[in-house]
């Protein structure tokens, strides 16, 4: 964990429960039940006082004898002789003045509990003066102690005089001849009048936060999860299969520091993959033995980022993004929880729509870089992050390859092939990477275009062509054509001969895609780009195609500024050429994510496809637009629809949020139609009460005629989106690959 973030040991045995898609599972509390409305301030504040009136009025006429048949209750229960006769008729003896003074009391605490009650003062306490925290709270039940036992001692509050009648009924009457006794008596009277303001107060949590605050060390705090035998701290799973020095030694470790989250979520998934492939339990095993939690590395070496600028939970693969805020539109569960990512969401891809400045990149590309960072160090994923120079996609030690197009000083090259040796797939790719944002012509037929060439010249010279020589036979230079025939008669290639004659044949008709290919190549073929998409065997490219084999962490850094039409073309291409290497892979244990901080115009038909087929490979990418414009109007519906999640954040127009709305759907809601009337009253004693009653509500009376419905309503409206998400916000609507999802949130970016 980062700095600031508790030890190791308890970071592990903090619980982790299964929640609904999107929730922060570490340390996960569930909010409390939904209150419904309570009254207003006015309300409770009236009444309390009426309440406290009514009770102060009915001990008056009690202790000032004008209640009737007031000792007839007492009488029925004592002796005869202690009464005067009659039924307002006094105590005649000592024993019938004590026996009131009892009775005084027991009527006096019932008439404070229904006060109480009535009144409603608890909720008052609760609102007024516990809302306001400490010491607000401690110095407020202390005045309220000091003026109860002011009250108490001077015989206001029949609470001292029951009580010495009490204790010498059980003691005898000698029993205060002893002073110790009277002042235990009395000190017993006092502290069981304090005690309850003490409790309301909170007395003693405060004195113990003022000594350790002054002590310089802070209040003990309660441990998350008590360490256990089965505690996820002491490796439980490698106790279980007999590997018990193993499991000490990484006990040991944890307990000291010499381990990280990402050693504990590495360590964890190769016991894992050891569990299904035998022979790698005893190397794994002697490695954790000779070297802790270093053991089984990942190929750079690195344990860890060099920076983290979002929370991450890498047992479950969590990025923390955000909190849901507290808005009508969030169901009232998921309000003030936080909002994480994993790669059960982003397997089914996430669409993020907001004009710059909205926070996308910041808030949520590169906190997504990170988590998926940290797996690949874990080996449980790669990444591809692809911006433009400079943009916040972290810094240059976090990434195992760093591709910098069009700067001699980049230790890669970038492979337009994929590194595939396959000339039909590699024309494919290529085809889409290039014209495939031309509606008007068919990739199909600018693939088989590429494939006239590319196969009969990497059957020539054993590689494909680079960016300048792809450029000539598309333009069908004659001696480009001639030096290649000539190759490929030397080389008896008979079949690439006949390719070749096709292309030939067909160069120059109507509809011949190749002069449009030749323009998008010359896109590459500039002297910044000079020798950098080189072939052949002095080329140093890098191929996409070892994200599916290795947790590679992989940036791309496109040059946007002075060549906005060849980053657009090469980001089609790594986005075509991601979504084909996935969907062709055997091993799909590793995730594979892509990362486009920018896909303006880089979505075609044939990639929302590919898109689509990313959640059942175990890969999925992430988009962000600036507004869905972008992408061709006839793919708007199926990008929403092959995507599992969206964001929209705030700032977006009125027609984006349209189709956000259509994409998220209605849900049924109930409705409420109240229509008041005021009552009007001929009676001046109705008048009277309806004038209380306004008193006390400030309201008029009124009748309510109340209509429910169920009707249709949208999640989210096209104005909402557009001027309801405050800034910094967005909604957020999540899926996971397992078919569960969660409506459109309110969520508060980084909180």
């Amino acid at each position: 964990p980062s700095a600031g973030a508790p030890a190791l040991d308890a970071w592990l045995r903090t619980p982790r429960p299964p929640q609904a898609p999107g929730i922060w599972r570490y340390g996960f509390t569930p909010r409390p039940p939904e209150q419904g409305d309570g009254v207003s301030d006015r309300s409770l504040l009236v009444g309390a006082l009426i309440a406290l009136l009514s009770a102060l009025l009915l001990w008056s006429l009690w202790r000032n004898g004008y209640l009737p048949y007031r000792l007839v209750p007492l009488k029925l229960f004592t002796p005869g002789e202690w009464w005067n006769p009659g039924t307002r008729g006094g105590p005649r003896t000592i024993e019938g003045v004590r026996a009131l003074a009892v009775y005084e009391a027991l009527l006096f605490g019932l008439l404070v509990y229904g006060c109480g009650r009535l009144g409603n003062f608890s909720e008052l306490f609760r609102r007024h003066v516990v809302s306001r925290g400490q010491p607000f709270l401690a110095v407020a039940t202390a005045v309220a102690a000091g003026l109860t036992l002011l009250l108490v001692w001077n015989g206001t509050l029949p609470v001292a005089a029951p009580v010495l009648v009490l204790v010498a009924a059980v003691g005898g009457g000698e029993i205060y001849q002893s002073q110790a006794v009277a002042n235990t008596v009395y000190a017993v009277i006092a502290a069981a009048v304090l005690y309850p303001f003490a409790r309301l107060g909170r007395w003693r949590e405060l004195i113990a936060a003022r000594r350790g605050r002054g002590t310089g060390t802070p209040a003990p705090a309660d441990d998350p999860a008590p360490a256990t035998a089965t505690s996820a701290d002491r490796w439980p799973e490698l106790r279980a299969a007999g590997w018990t020095d193993a499991a000490e030694t990484l006990t040991a470790e944890v307990r000291t520091g010499r381990m990280n989250d990402v050693d504990v979520a590495r360590l964890r998934h190769a016991w894992a993959q050891a569990t299904r492939s035998p022979d790698l339990l005893a190397p794994l095993a002697e490695a954790v033995l000779r070297t802790g939690g270093a053991a089984a590395p990942h190929p750079s070496g690195d344990r860890d980022l060099p920076r983290r600028t979002a929370r991450h939970d890498v047992l479950t693969g969590q990025v923390r993004i955000g909190r849901c805020a507290e808005d009508p539109h969030n169901p009232y569960a998921r309000r003030t929880t936080g909002l994480a990512l994993d790669p059960t969401l982003l397997g089914t891809s996430l669409l993020a729509v907001g004009p710059p400045g909205s926070g996308k990149s910041d808030r949520l590309v590169r906190p997504v870089v990170e988590a998926l960072g940290l797996r690949a160090l874990a080996g449980q994923a790669a990444v591809l992050a692809v911006g433009g120079a400079g943009a916040p996609l972290g810094p240059d030690d976090a990434f195992d390859v760093v591709v910098r197009v069009g700067n001699p000083a980049s230790a890669h090259d970038l492979d337009l092939y994929g590194g595939t040796t396959d000339p039909d797939e590699a024309a494919a790719v290529l085809a889409e990477g290039l014209v495939g944002d031309v509606g008007s012509l068919d990739s199909r037929r600018a693939a088989t275009v590429l494939a006239q060439l590319l196969g009969p010249y990497r059957a020539a010279h054993g590689h494909f062509p680079s960016v300048p020589e792809l450029r000539e036979l598309l333009d069908g230079t004659p001696a480009a054509l001639t030096a290649l025939r000539t190759a490929l008669e030397a080389t008896g290639q008979h079949a690439m001969l006949r390719e070749l004659d096709a292309r030939a044949r067909q160069a120059g008709g109507a509809g011949d895609p190749a002069p449009v290919l030749a323009d998008r190549v010359a896109l590459l073929d500039r002297p910044a780009f000079a020798g950098f998409f080189a072939t052949g065997p002095d080329a140093r490219p890098f191929a996409l195609r070892s994200l599916g084999q290795y947790p590679l962490r992989v940036r791309v850094d496109l040059p946007e500024r002075g060549h906005a039409e060849a980053s657009r073309l090469l980001t089609r291409l790594l986005l075509a050429q991601f979504t084909a290497i996935t969907a062709a892979r055997t091993d799909t244990t590793l995730f594979a994510g892509l990362v486009l901080d920018d896909a303006t115009h880089a979505v075609t038909a044939e990639t929302v496809r590919g898109i689509r087929r990313l959640r059942s490979v175990n890969a999925g990418a992430v988009l962000t637009l600036r507004t869905v414009d972008d992408v061709p109007e006839a793919l708007h519906t199926p990008l929403l629809g092959a995507v599992g999640c969206t964001a929209a954040f705030s700032g977006i127009t009125t027609w984006d949020g349209k189709r956000f709305a259509e994409a998220w759907g209605k849900e049924w809601v109930e409705t409420r139609e109240v229509a008041q009337h005021t009552v009007f009253a001929d009676q001046p004693f109705t008048r009277a009460l309806h004038a209380l009653r306004k008193l006390v509500t400030g309201k008029a009376v009124t009748t309510d005629a109340v209509t429910v419905r169920q009707v249709e309503k949208e999640r989210w409206s096209a104005s909402e989106l557009a001027y309801a998400v405050p800034a910094g916000h967005a909604v957020i609507r999540l899926a996971t690959v397992r078919g569960e999802h969660a409506p459109p949130l309110l969520v508060e970016l980084g909180g």
